[in-house]
Order: C-alpha cells, then structure tokens, then sequence
C-alpha cells in the first residue's frame, strides 16, 4: 500500500482527489500529487503547513527507495565474455532490444494515426532519451495530466519564452514577416506572420486573406494591424513577397509610419532573378529536360532504383529553399551524375528492361547522349550556380548584413566562369541589376553591409562609397 494514503482521504471515491488530513485541502492529480503537497519542494504544488516531521520525512524515504529500485531493475545482466564475444553477444542483444522497442512505438503510430515526420522533431528525440533515462517501470502520463497540469505547465513556459522574445525586440528591435501561400484544397489564400529577432523567430498568427490581398488598402491595414500589435516602436521592417499589391500596401505602410522600413523579400527577388533567367533560350531548354527526364524516373520506382544503382545511392531530385532553387538544383545533379547517367541508359539492365519501348524512355536517352543538351546545362549553371549557391547561403546566415557582398561575389563568379567574356553574361548582368535596382536594393541592406566587421574591414574601399553610405545616413534618420 502507498504509504501516502494513511496521510489523506479520496473524495467521493474519486482516485484523482484527495484530502489531506492536516490542513483539509484537497488537491487534484492522484496520490503523487497529494504526497508533493505533503513533501513539498514541487513549485507547482503548494506545501502543507501542518504536516509533521516525521510524516515528512517517511515519505520521502518512500520516494528514494522506490527510485532506487527502479534503478536496479533498469541495469543490465552482463555475463563474463572476452571483449570480442561481449561484444557479439551484446551487440545482437541490443539489436533484438531495439528491434522490439521500435516496433512498439511503431504500434503506437499505427494506432494513434500519427502522422510519421514526427519523429523529425526534436521533442520527439528529446522524449525517447528522457524515457531511457529513466529506465525500467516508468509510468506513463494519464490522460488527465497530459490535458490538464502538463499542458497548462507548457503553456505557461510557452508565455514565459515569448515574453522574453518581446524584451528582446524591445531592446533590440526585429522584422515582421509575412509569408503566404494557397491552400489548394479549400482554394484560399493564406498569410502566416512571424517575427524574428537576434533571439529567433516566433510564429504570432495565421490569417484567410483571399479577398485581401486583392486590394492594397485592405492589405495595408492588415499589416498595419500586425505593426501595431507588435508594437511599432519594436518594428525595425516589415518584409513581404514582391507581388505588386505588397509593394503598394508596404509604401502606405512606410508613409504611415516613417520610423519602419517596408522590405521586399530577399529569397524571393532571387528567386525572380532565375525565373527571369530561366527565360533565356539555352537555359530554359535545358530546364525543360532535366524536370521531364526527373519527372519520369520518379514517376517509376522500378527505374528509380535502376538510378540509385548506377549513381552510388545519389538522388537527382533535392528540394531547395525555392521553386527554381529546387529546379536549378536538380540540374546540377545531372550534371554531377552525367557520366552515370551514360552509363545507365547504355547499359544491359538498360536494355533488358521494359523502358527502352517506351517513348518518354526513348525520348530520354536522346537527351542524356545528346551533347547539346550537357552543353546548355553547363551554360546554365554558370549563370545560376553563384545566386543558387547564395540562397541556400542565406538559410545559414542573416540575409540583411550579406546581401550586398552576396551579389558582387555572385556576378564575379558568373563572370569568371565565363573567363570575363563579356558578351557570354552580359545580359544575365542586366536582369541581376534590373531586379536588384527596383526590389533588392534597399537603405538596411547598405546598412547592414556598412556595419558588417567582417566585410567593413576587409574591404574597406567597398564599403566606403556614395552608395553604401547613403543607405547608412537614410537608415539612421528613419529609424534614430
């Protein structure tokens, strides 16, 4: 019998309430929780001002025996082996122990229908150490605590993190973002808003803009309504997509409030940049072919393994931070696995199989032995391969103080891979510059650049010009 119940009384024969006897409160949560009122030491639980000594001192000798046992019970019989034959015996001992426990938690899935990337989550992974810390005989949260005292202990540290984000844009300052998208199966137009500071990024809401983002001053409102909820003094800029009626809600947006910026995206107007860049003839042929040819091997997984096999284990496909990030991408692994893929469609497993009669099969093997089709590719990456490459640069560094270097070092790249043939990127120059005068040049990016130690220092010329500089003095009498 646990010793915590000569100490209260269950109330109308409920085992999650209990009386304590000596101060006549009753608490909720089982007997655990009416022996952390006895005991006390636990803050969510508040300690009986009557309780004796030694009723005390019981129970908490009860508690660290039990602990103790758990401890034995969680330890390992380990025979007496030579270290190879531990090591044999163990390792197919741990194998079997995980092989049961993964199905286990398997079940669990199967049952509950939870969705399998949980486990990508860190909580998750967090979740199962803490178990296996434990050991053996730990019991599980009941319901009542999983909906009741745990969630209300995460929502309070929840409240507690995001104050100290908001102290953290107080003294520091942050961005506003908003970032929609279209949910195709109910056909509406969304916006999520976050707001980001050098302490992270908080998600703050979600709202149904399909009507909204119609009208600018409708959408100026909007975001007027997140500035003003966050709280303008805190709002350093207000970053949306470029699409036209952002830009005319983000310049009402900036006339109401002269001490914020309203900025344009940078990964967006990258992505523009490529968009416009896909348009030339070369290198929109051989995106073309390289999204066909990649959406008929994935189409098939027979095929798919028949690519692996010959590419090491390789994927043609990887995902990226944007749609044409993901495409010029995806050409780049072509033209890694050019040889393979060579290989592949000349090969006996090529030829045995059923895809040689099939017409995108055929129409494939022209493309991967046609040396036109390598050449445009390796034209298209030279263009593409600099601003892709900052990109993903820009999922490890903040955009804001690397933006300006991003884009010289980019168009040295482009030229260099053309060995300074002027007449061979010329025109690539000029979309680069046509979309970085109208959207990716901005007063905090010069500034950013300016303050930037690692850039101001090293290229002290650079930094130190008409340009530069009048970023900096127009971000200080706007936001100052």
């Amino acid at each position: 019998m646990d010793p915590g119940r000569k100490y209260g009384t269950c109330v109308s024969n409920n085992t999650n309430k209990w009386k304590c006897i000596f101060c006549m409160k009753v608490t909720n949560g089982g007997i655990s929780r009416l022996k952390h009122h006895l005991v006390g030491g636990n803050t969510s639980v508040t300690v009986c001002p009557n309780c004796p000594e030694h009723v005390r001192a019981e129970l908490q000798n009860d508690a660290i025996k039990k602990a103790e046992e758990r401890a034995a019970q969680s330890l390992r019989y380990e025979p007496v082996l030579n270290d190879g034959e531990a090591d044999r015996v163990l390792g197919a001992c741990d194998k079997d122990l995980r092989d049961k426990t993964c199905a286990g938690i398997a079940r669990w899935f199967y049952d509950a229908c939870i969705a399998f990337n949980v486990v990508t989550y860190d909580s998750f992974k967090e979740m199962t150490h803490l178990i296996a810390q434990y050991g053996m005989g730990l019991k599980p949260p009941s319901m009542h605590e999983l909906r009741v005292p745990l969630l209300q202990r995460e929502v309070a540290e929840t409240h507690t993190m995001l104050l100290q984000h908001k102290n953290e844009w107080a003294s520091k300052g942050c961005s506003l973002m908003s970032d929609g998208w279209r949910d195709s199966v109910v056909q509406k137009d969304i916006v999520n808003f976050l707001v980001n500071s050098p302490k992270g990024s908080v998600f703050m809401k979600s709202k149904e803009v399909s009507e909204v983002v119609k009208d600018a001053t409708l959408l100026f409102k909007l975001l007027d309504e997140m500035v003003e909820e966050v709280g303008e003094k805190n709002v350093v800029q207000m970053i949306t997509d470029n699409a036209s009626n952002y830009v005319k809600a983000g310049k009402l947006l900036e006339a109401k409030r002269p001490n914020l910026y309203w900025t344009p995206c940078a990964a967006h107007c990258l992505d523009l940049m490529l968009e416009d860049i896909g348009k030339l003839e070369p290198v929109k042929n051989a995106l073309q072919k390289c999204i066909f040819m990649s959406g008929y091997i994935y189409c098939r997984v027979p095929l798919v393994n028949m690519m692996r096999r010959f590419t090491n284990q390789h994927n043609l496909h990887r995902p990226a931070v944007t749609r044409f990030a993901t495409s010029f991408i995806t050409m780049s692994q072509f033209h890694i696995q050019q040889a393979n893929l060579k290989k592949m469609v000349t090969s006996d497993d090529w030829n045995k199989s059923k895809w040689p009669k099939e017409a995108e099969a055929k129409k494939m093997k022209q493309y991967i032995l046609q040396e036109s089709f390598w050449r445009n590719v390796a034209y298209a990456l030279k263009l593409n391969g600099p601003l892709v490459l900052g990109m993903v640069d820009g999922d490890t560094k903040p955009a804001m103080v690397y933006i300006y270097a991003a884009m010289d070092r980019a168009k040295e790249a482009i030229a260099r891979s053309f060995k300074m043939k002027q007449e061979k990127y010329e025109n690539v120059f000029e979309i680069i510059d046509r979309r970085w005068n109208c959207q990716l040049h901005q007063p905090l990016h010069a500034a950013g650049y300016f303050l930037n130690p690692a850039i101001h220092y090293a290229n002290p010329e650079d930094v130190c010009c008409e340009e530069v500089e009048t970023g900096l003095y127009n971000c200080i009498n706007r936001l100052v």
